[in-house]
């Protein structure tokens, strides 16, 4: 299931040259010279290896079944409908010989992550608001591809969640708050402001007749960028991967993990370029999508903020100093988020 959210991973174990080998000559790719795990792979399923041939990103071990499927009908028809690169071919190998669990292989993408430090080092202030810009406008395509109704790959395109959007997202955001009661103090009156909340934005859902394919994760490690060696030296996204988690919904979702890693780095100015770039993208020929964008921007970030306290707490990974109820530390970020917009 695309929407599932994981907290475990399937470890890859151990993996022989040999082996490797094999899984390679499956598809004529070239000699084995270097393989390593990646530093930032999806839950720990990817390995780099580099043939006489090239250098290729290993996916193995799915978490579910379907899982490569998915990935793979999303990577073709995002290579079919945007100018944006994903990893074609993507191929799968569903036979679990010779490494003991199915496995997907693809090229690895040219350009650099944006959390490398070295690379950070080097970008200028411009560089920056060029890039902030840049994702606003991969975003834009990605949610460019829309459909009729609300769903999930599994494993057929597009099948529609067990009741409305609207029941699917909220009934998410109730399972988690009340999850994280487990492991911290959620007090009535949090749970009465997170059901405010809900409540107030149900109108701008419901307004939704059309949904879009929301990446549901897109963030740093999960796209590489550099610079088109053209005069005006532009920046591009050179590599969009890791599309486990996609469905079709409402795309300001995909706004939150961009927007929360610049306010942790102490660059609101970034932050309110990317968000601000993309509604006034989003919004030029769509009335209703700006009347509405603000209240569902707030229940997409009230949701970012309930799996991350869960988690925090869940694992003692508390990061804020405060001490704050989970309804104020909450809405104190939200409110922060949604000043920005202009």
């Amino acid at each position: 299931m695309t929407t599932r959210i994981y907290f475990a991973t399937n470890s890859l174990g151990y993996i022989t040259k040999n082996d490797l080998q094999q899984a390679l000559d499956c598809y004529s790719l070239g000699t084995l010279v270097q393989f390593h795990r990646t530093a930032e792979g999806v839950m720990g399923q990817t390995l780099l290896v580099q043939t006489t041939q090239g250098e290729f990103i290993l996916k193995g071990n799915p978490l579910y079944d379907g899982q490569f499927l998915e990935e793979q009908f999303v990577v073709d028809q995002l290579a079919d409908r945007t100018s944006i690169p994903v990893p074609v071919p993507y191929r799968i190998h569903e036979d679990t010989q010779p490494l003991g669990w199915s496995y997907a292989i693809m090229p690895k993408l040219p350009g650099r992550h944006l959390y490398e430090p070295d690379f950070q080092a080097a970008l200028t202030s411009k560089d920056h608001e060029e890039i902030a810009e840049l994702l606003a406008e991969t975003l834009t395509q990605l949610h460019s591809w829309k459909v009729p109704h609300a769903g999930e790959y599994d494993p057929v395109p597009a099948q529609p969640f067990s009741g409305t959007y609207l029941d699917w997202l909220y009934g998410s955001i109730r399972h988690w708050l009340h999850d994280a009661e487990k492991y911290s103090v959620i007090t009535d009156d949090d749970i009465h402001w997170v059901y405010k909340q809900l409540k107030q934005s149900e109108p701008a859902f419901l307004a939704l007749t059309i949904h879009e394919f929301v990446m549901g994760d897109f963030k740093v490690e999960n796209f590489l960028i550099q610079k088109e060696d053209t005069p005006a030296s532009t920046w591009k996204m050179s590599g969009l991967f890791d599309f486990t988690t996609a469905y079709f919904g409402d795309g300001t979702a995909d706004l939150t993990k961009m927007t929360a890693r610049y306010l942790r780095e102490g660059r609101p100015d970034l932050a309110a370029r990317f968000l601000n770039q993309y509604r006034k993208r989003v919004c030029a020929d769509d009335e209703e999508m700006c009347e509405h964008f603000r209240s569902r921007l707030r229940i997409h970030l009230l949701y970012q903020r309930i799996l991350w306290w869960g988690e925090a707490k869940a694992t003692g990974r508390v990061t804020w100093e405060d001490d704050l109820p989970f309804a104020q530390w909450a809405e104190r970020y939200i409110q922060s988020v949604l000043a920005l917009l202009d």
